[in-house]
Protein backbone atom coordinates (compact mmCIF):
# COMPACT_ATOMS: atom_id res chain seq x y z
CA UNK A 1 0.00 0.00 0.00
CA UNK A 2 1.36 3.24 -1.00
CA UNK A 3 -0.96 6.32 0.66
CA UNK A 4 -0.54 9.47 -1.85
CA UNK A 5 0.08 12.38 0.25
CA UNK A 6 -1.70 15.40 -1.12
CA UNK A 7 -0.57 17.94 1.92
CA UNK A 8 3.31 16.59 1.57
CA UNK A 9 3.05 17.15 -2.44
CA UNK A 10 0.80 20.66 -2.50
CA UNK A 11 3.29 21.78 0.25
CA UNK A 12 6.75 21.73 -1.70
CA UNK A 13 4.52 23.14 -4.95
CA UNK A 14 3.68 26.28 -2.32
CA UNK A 15 7.10 26.55 -1.47
CA UNK A 16 8.79 26.16 -4.42
CA UNK A 17 6.13 28.91 -5.90
CA UNK A 18 6.72 30.80 -3.06
CA UNK A 19 10.04 31.29 -3.80
CA UNK A 20 9.73 32.10 -7.58
CA UNK A 21 7.27 35.01 -6.74
CA UNK A 22 10.15 36.47 -4.77
CA UNK A 23 11.94 37.25 -8.18
CA UNK A 24 8.97 39.02 -9.73
CA UNK A 25 8.90 42.34 -10.69
CA UNK A 26 5.27 42.33 -8.89
CA UNK A 27 2.88 39.65 -7.15
CA UNK A 28 0.79 37.57 -9.19
CA UNK A 29 -2.96 38.77 -8.49
CA UNK A 30 -5.83 36.49 -7.65
CA UNK A 31 -9.22 37.82 -7.31
CA UNK A 32 -11.95 35.25 -6.06
CA UNK A 33 -15.50 36.00 -6.50
CA UNK A 34 -18.12 34.63 -3.61
CA UNK A 35 -21.61 34.83 -4.02
CA UNK A 36 -23.89 34.15 -1.26
CA UNK A 37 -23.44 32.70 2.03
CA UNK A 38 -22.70 28.91 1.73
CA UNK A 39 -20.65 27.56 4.55
CA UNK A 40 -18.61 25.56 2.45
CA UNK A 41 -17.69 28.04 -0.38
CA UNK A 42 -16.70 30.35 2.34
CA UNK A 43 -14.09 27.75 3.70
CA UNK A 44 -12.88 26.99 0.68
CA UNK A 45 -12.55 30.61 -0.62
CA UNK A 46 -10.58 31.67 2.90
CA UNK A 47 -8.65 28.43 2.34
CA UNK A 48 -7.69 30.13 -1.43
CA UNK A 49 -7.28 33.48 0.55
CA UNK A 50 -4.30 32.19 2.92
CA UNK A 51 -2.91 30.00 0.05
CA UNK A 52 -2.20 33.46 -1.89
CA UNK A 53 -1.17 35.27 0.79
CA UNK A 54 1.52 32.75 2.14
CA UNK A 55 2.84 32.51 -1.79
CA UNK A 56 3.57 36.17 -1.91
CA UNK A 57 0.13 37.18 -3.91
CA UNK A 58 -2.16 39.82 -4.32
CA UNK A 59 -4.94 38.96 -3.28
CA UNK A 60 -8.67 40.38 -3.93
CA UNK A 61 -11.56 38.82 -2.38
CA UNK A 62 -14.86 40.09 -3.19
CA UNK A 63 -18.13 39.31 -1.46
CA UNK A 64 -21.67 39.83 -3.03
CA UNK A 65 -24.44 39.14 -1.65
CA UNK A 66 -27.23 35.92 -2.34
CA UNK A 67 -29.63 38.49 -4.75
CA UNK A 68 -26.93 40.25 -6.68
CA UNK A 69 -28.37 40.45 -10.10
CA UNK A 70 -26.56 38.02 -13.16
CA UNK A 71 -25.32 41.52 -14.30
CA UNK A 72 -24.04 43.13 -11.64
CA UNK A 73 -21.77 40.09 -11.31
CA UNK A 74 -20.91 40.09 -14.80
CA UNK A 75 -19.67 43.87 -14.70
CA UNK A 76 -18.01 43.01 -11.59
CA UNK A 77 -15.77 40.85 -13.64
CA UNK A 78 -15.72 43.07 -16.61
CA UNK A 79 -13.85 45.11 -14.12
CA UNK A 80 -11.30 42.59 -13.29
CA UNK A 81 -11.09 41.21 -16.69
CA UNK A 82 -9.71 44.89 -17.51
CA UNK A 83 -7.34 45.48 -14.41
CA UNK A 84 -3.63 44.88 -15.34
CA UNK A 85 -3.29 44.10 -11.36
CA UNK A 86 -4.93 41.16 -11.63
CA UNK A 87 -4.05 37.67 -13.73
CA UNK A 88 -6.12 35.02 -12.09
CA UNK A 89 -10.08 35.15 -11.86
CA UNK A 90 -11.91 32.59 -9.56
CA UNK A 91 -15.72 32.60 -9.12
CA UNK A 92 -16.87 29.96 -6.07
CA UNK A 93 -19.33 27.30 -7.20
CA UNK A 94 -21.93 27.18 -6.90
CA UNK A 95 -23.88 29.85 -7.80
CA UNK A 96 -27.50 31.02 -6.54
CA UNK A 97 -29.78 29.45 -8.94
CA UNK A 98 -30.95 32.55 -10.56
CA UNK A 99 -27.41 33.16 -11.93
CA UNK A 100 -26.28 31.21 -14.84
CA UNK A 101 -23.19 29.95 -14.14
CA UNK A 102 -22.14 28.98 -18.13
CA UNK A 103 -22.41 32.65 -18.84
CA UNK A 104 -20.48 33.66 -15.60
CA UNK A 105 -17.49 31.16 -16.78
CA UNK A 106 -17.92 32.19 -20.11
CA UNK A 107 -17.50 35.68 -19.21
CA UNK A 108 -14.18 35.41 -17.82
CA UNK A 109 -11.14 36.63 -20.09
CA UNK A 110 -9.51 32.84 -21.07
CA UNK A 111 -6.68 34.35 -20.16
CA UNK A 112 -7.61 34.92 -16.22
CA UNK A 113 -9.97 31.90 -16.06
CA UNK A 114 -7.57 30.00 -13.53
CA UNK A 115 -9.93 27.53 -12.69
CA UNK A 116 -9.97 26.36 -16.22
CA UNK A 117 -12.94 26.09 -16.68
CA UNK A 118 -13.54 28.80 -19.88
CA UNK A 119 -14.69 26.69 -22.95
CA UNK A 120 -12.01 27.95 -24.92
CA UNK A 121 -9.32 26.20 -22.48
CA UNK A 122 -11.19 23.16 -22.30
CA UNK A 123 -10.79 23.39 -25.85
CA UNK A 124 -7.43 23.70 -26.25
CA UNK A 125 -7.07 20.54 -23.12
CA UNK A 126 -9.14 18.42 -25.67
CA UNK A 127 -7.00 19.28 -28.50
CA UNK A 128 -3.97 18.85 -25.95
CA UNK A 129 -2.24 22.03 -26.37
CA UNK A 130 -3.61 23.70 -23.33
CA UNK A 131 -2.28 26.23 -21.06
CA UNK A 132 -4.77 26.88 -18.09
CA UNK A 133 -6.12 23.21 -17.01
CA UNK A 134 -8.88 22.44 -14.88
CA UNK A 135 -6.92 22.38 -11.17
CA UNK A 136 -8.53 19.79 -9.82
CA UNK A 137 -7.48 17.16 -12.77
CA UNK A 138 -4.22 18.81 -13.65
CA UNK A 139 -3.51 18.39 -9.54
CA UNK A 140 -4.43 14.75 -10.15
CA UNK A 141 -1.68 14.25 -12.99
CA UNK A 142 0.55 15.97 -10.72
CA UNK A 143 0.16 13.75 -8.04
CA UNK A 144 0.33 10.37 -10.19
CA UNK A 145 4.10 12.03 -11.77
CA UNK A 146 5.23 12.27 -7.95
CA UNK A 147 4.75 8.65 -7.44
CA UNK A 148 6.37 7.54 -10.89
CA UNK A 149 2.99 6.71 -12.29
CA UNK A 150 3.55 5.90 -16.32
CA UNK A 151 -0.03 6.78 -17.44
CA UNK A 152 0.77 5.67 -21.19
CA UNK A 153 -0.65 2.64 -21.91
CA UNK A 154 -2.42 2.15 -19.04
CA UNK A 155 -6.63 1.52 -18.40
CA UNK A 156 -7.81 4.44 -17.25
CA UNK A 157 -11.15 4.38 -14.96
CA UNK A 158 -13.09 7.85 -14.72
CA UNK A 159 -16.12 7.63 -12.61
CA UNK A 160 -18.18 10.62 -12.74
CA UNK A 161 -18.46 12.91 -15.81
CA UNK A 162 -18.91 16.43 -14.28
CA UNK A 163 -17.79 19.42 -16.32
CA UNK A 164 -15.38 20.42 -12.96
CA UNK A 165 -13.39 16.72 -12.92
CA UNK A 166 -14.60 13.64 -14.51
CA UNK A 167 -14.75 14.86 -18.20
CA UNK A 168 -11.39 17.25 -18.18
CA UNK A 169 -9.40 14.35 -15.64
CA UNK A 170 -10.25 12.04 -18.45
CA UNK A 171 -8.92 14.29 -21.35
CA UNK A 172 -6.10 14.24 -19.34
CA UNK A 173 -5.46 10.70 -18.76
CA UNK A 174 -6.22 10.85 -22.50
CA UNK A 175 -3.56 12.88 -23.13
CA UNK A 176 -0.79 11.20 -21.31
CA UNK A 177 -1.35 8.17 -23.50
CA UNK A 178 -4.32 6.65 -21.12
CA UNK A 179 -7.23 4.21 -22.48
CA UNK A 180 -9.63 5.70 -20.95
CA UNK A 181 -13.20 5.15 -19.94
CA UNK A 182 -15.84 7.19 -18.06
CA UNK A 183 -19.01 5.96 -16.21
CA UNK A 184 -21.78 7.99 -15.02
CA UNK A 185 -24.68 7.51 -13.29
CA UNK A 186 -26.52 5.34 -16.18
CA UNK A 187 -23.21 3.03 -16.55
CA UNK A 188 -24.50 -0.36 -16.59
CA UNK A 189 -21.88 -2.23 -14.17
CA UNK A 190 -19.41 0.36 -13.03
CA UNK A 191 -17.87 -1.88 -11.01
CA UNK A 192 -17.35 -4.22 -14.08
CA UNK A 193 -15.36 -1.38 -15.69
CA UNK A 194 -12.94 -0.47 -12.90
CA UNK A 195 -12.31 -4.06 -11.89
CA UNK A 196 -10.11 -4.41 -14.71
CA UNK A 197 -8.67 -0.63 -14.87
CA UNK A 198 -4.64 0.20 -13.96
CA UNK A 199 -6.03 3.84 -12.72
CA UNK A 200 -9.50 4.67 -11.18
CA UNK A 201 -10.56 8.13 -10.66
CA UNK A 202 -13.31 8.62 -8.62
CA UNK A 203 -15.37 12.25 -8.19
CA UNK A 204 -19.63 11.23 -7.72
CA UNK A 205 -19.93 12.41 -4.05
CA UNK A 206 -21.22 9.43 -3.02
CA UNK A 207 -20.15 8.20 0.15
CA UNK A 208 -17.97 5.06 -0.42
CA UNK A 209 -19.44 4.03 -3.64
CA UNK A 210 -16.76 2.37 -4.82
CA UNK A 211 -16.26 -1.15 -2.58
CA UNK A 212 -13.13 -3.25 -1.77
CA UNK A 213 -14.22 -5.74 -4.78
CA UNK A 214 -14.37 -2.84 -7.29
CA UNK A 215 -10.58 -2.67 -7.33
CA UNK A 216 -8.04 -5.12 -8.99
CA UNK A 217 -4.61 -5.36 -7.06
CA UNK A 218 -1.58 -3.29 -7.89
CA UNK A 219 -4.43 -0.49 -9.28
CA UNK A 220 -4.19 3.09 -8.36
CA UNK A 221 -7.27 5.05 -6.94
CA UNK A 222 -7.46 8.76 -6.87
CA UNK A 223 -10.57 9.39 -4.56
CA UNK A 224 -11.89 13.33 -5.03
CA UNK A 225 -14.81 13.15 -3.13
CA UNK A 226 -15.25 14.39 0.21
CA UNK A 227 -18.51 13.45 1.82
CA UNK A 228 -19.42 14.45 5.44
CA UNK A 229 -21.26 11.88 7.19
CA UNK A 230 -24.33 12.28 10.42
CA UNK A 231 -21.56 11.66 12.76
CA UNK A 232 -19.03 14.68 11.56
CA UNK A 233 -16.55 12.75 9.95
CA UNK A 234 -15.27 13.00 6.01
CA UNK A 235 -15.38 10.44 3.58
CA UNK A 236 -14.33 9.95 0.05
CA UNK A 237 -16.16 8.22 -2.67
CA UNK A 238 -14.03 5.21 -2.22
CA UNK A 239 -14.26 2.63 0.94
CA UNK A 240 -10.57 3.31 1.82
CA UNK A 241 -10.45 0.79 4.33
CA UNK A 242 -11.37 -1.67 2.06
CA UNK A 243 -9.34 -0.84 -0.62
CA UNK A 244 -6.06 0.23 1.09
CA UNK A 245 -4.19 -3.06 1.03
CA UNK A 246 -5.01 -3.70 -2.48
CA UNK A 247 -4.00 -0.25 -4.17
CA UNK A 248 -0.67 -0.02 -5.11
CA UNK A 249 -1.36 3.81 -4.52
CA UNK A 250 -4.37 5.44 -3.01
CA UNK A 251 -5.14 9.11 -2.00
CA UNK A 252 -6.83 9.76 1.24
CA UNK A 253 -9.47 12.06 2.13
CA UNK A 254 -8.96 14.70 3.66
CA UNK A 255 -5.18 14.97 2.26
CA UNK A 256 -5.20 13.48 -0.94
CA UNK A 257 -7.05 15.75 -3.95
CA UNK A 258 -8.46 18.70 -2.32
CA UNK A 259 -4.69 20.71 -1.32
CA UNK A 260 -3.43 19.89 -4.82
CA UNK A 261 -6.16 21.51 -5.93
CA UNK A 262 -5.39 25.32 -4.26
CA UNK A 263 -1.57 24.27 -4.55
CA UNK A 264 -2.54 24.00 -8.64
CA UNK A 265 -4.54 27.49 -8.76
CA UNK A 266 -1.87 29.01 -7.55
CA UNK A 267 0.55 27.50 -10.40
CA UNK A 268 -2.13 28.40 -12.86
CA UNK A 269 -2.10 32.11 -11.42
CA UNK A 270 1.77 32.16 -11.64
CA UNK A 271 1.19 31.04 -15.70
CA UNK A 272 -1.31 33.38 -16.18
CA UNK A 273 1.09 36.08 -14.80
CA UNK A 274 3.78 35.13 -17.11
CA UNK A 275 1.39 34.98 -20.34
CA UNK A 276 0.57 38.52 -19.55
CA UNK A 277 4.21 40.27 -19.42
Amino acid sequence: MNIIDGKKIAKQIREDIANEVKTFERPPGLAVLLVGEDPASAVYVRNKELACIEAGFFSDKIMKSENTAQEELLDEIERLNNNPRIDGILVQLPLPSHIDANKVIEHISPDKDIDGFHSENIGKLAQNKSNLRPCTPKGIMTMLASIGCEVRGKDCVVVGASNIVGRPMALELLNAGGTVTICNSKTKDPAEKTRNADIVVVGVGIPKLVKGDWIKDGAIVIDVGINRLDDGSLVGDVDFDAIKQKAAGITPVPGGVGPMTIATLLENTVIAYKESL
